[in-house]
């Protein structure tokens, strides 16, 4: 298929020239006498190369440079100029034309100069789809990935449910065995205890079912104009009862400074209960010393609140306390499933907080939640 060419140039015997030698070189030419008649020709024909005096009369070849480059951009224009007018071609390379060659001109330039337009627009084609190829594999790639990486986080969250359930079956399958023993020798007491176990581990299954339904729900923060130590004093007053029957002192340091601020009230308060149970556990599992908890508020600048629960407890190692906010991981053995920091994990994060971690074997732990908030003017 043969280039097209637009010669525009306002002498006559120099378009007959020019188009005799430009369509010896195997080019389809089209000729102009000024730079209207150009523009009328460039709006019917698909042209790619125009070549254009500069010198002509009423518009010249550096408004229809301009003109061409302004709506057919990818085009390659190459200007002619006199022998002597080299401000007139450096400015019309400056204003986009890709060439100028100069009066008299010889058939080899001028051909060298399409022939190198013509690479150019090529090489400018070849980058274009290079383009739109890469960025098409940079896509499919991407979708890939994030493909991968979301059966890889399935996978892991289907392993690490399956742990769960594994230790829960396990459990149940001990009570039957209890309970069948039991009414193998007529004894009640293993009858009793066997019902007991089995018993404990349906409501561990039902609370993980539960607990997964409650996490996978959409959660929608809901901030309110209120005092940040409310759910703290929420949570201690609703786990006086668990933490006095595990012996645990339950305590309140609040930071009565606070004044007003603006958060999301209940998000704060299971927070909060996730980790003042989890403390109270720790701690009596503790066999010997004080058993504290702790609640903790405080002011973060005024641009944030922080809500910190400490306690007494056996303390995590180091190896260890990376991992108490992965999927399922728990560190209470059969009694655990790992939901509660996972669901206490995502609702900070959805309040635009962060949650932390800080342990030492026989140290006891702390939890630290930040959220961010502002104080309101009242």
């Amino acid at each position: 298929m043969q280039e097209k060419v637009l010669l525009v140039d306002d002498e006559e015997g120099i378009r007959t020239v020019l188009s005799i030698t430009v369509r010896e070189a195997g080019y389809e030419v089209f000729t102009a006498a000024n730079g209207i008649e150009a523009l009328e020709i460039l709006e019917k024909e698909d042209i790619p190369l125009v070549v254009t005096d500069i010198k002509m009369p009423g518009m010249d070849g550096l408004e229809l440079l301009h003109r061409v480059k302004k709506d057919w951009p990818e085009s390659e224009v190459i200007m002619i100029t006199g022998h002597g007018d080299m401000d007139s071609a450096i400015d019309s390379l400056r204003k986009g034309a890709g060439d100028f060659i100069t009066k008299p001109i010889h058939e080899d330039a001028l051909e060298v100069a399409l022939e190198r337009a013509v690479q150019k627009i090529a090489i400018r084609e070849q980058l274009r789809e290079y383009t739109e190829n890469l960025e098409h594999l940079v896509l499919e790639k991407s979708k890939e990935l994030v493909e991968a990486e979301r059966m890889a986080a399935v996978g892991q969250t289907v392993a690490s449910m399956s742990h769960a359930i594994k230790n829960v079956a396990g459990g149940l399958e001990g009570g039957m065995f209890v309970i069948e023993k039991g009414l193998e020798l007529e004894n009640k007491d293993y009858l009793q205890q066997g019902w007991e176990m089995t018993r404990r581990d349906i409501k561990r299954i039902k609370n993980l079912a539960m607990d997964l339904l409650d996490y996978a729900k959409p959660v929608s923060i809901n901030p309110v104009d209120a005092d940040p130590n409310i759910p703290a004093r929420q949570v201690r007053d609703l786990m006086a009862s668990k933490a006095e029957n595990a012996g645990v002192e339950l305590l309140l340091n609040l930071d009565d400074s606070l004044g007003t601020m603006r958060l999301d009230i209940e998000a704060v308060h299971e927070c909060l209960t996730n980790l003042v149970s989890n403390a109270i556990d720790a701690c009596q599992d503790k066999l010997e010393g004080e058993k504290k908890v702790v609640i903790h508020t405080q002011d973060n600048g005024g641009m944030s609140v922080r809500y910190e629960v400490t306690d007494t407890g056996h303390g995590i190692s180091p190896e260890i306390i990376t991992k108490v906010f992965n999927s399922f991981f728990t560190t209470k053995g059969s009694r655990g499933t790992g939901i509660g920091l996972m669901a206490t994990k995502k609702l900070v994060k959805e309040m635009g907080g962060a949650i932390m971690a800080n342990s030492g074997v026989g140290e006891g732990a702390t939890f630290t939640i930040t959220i961010p908030t502002a104080h309101v003017v009242t």
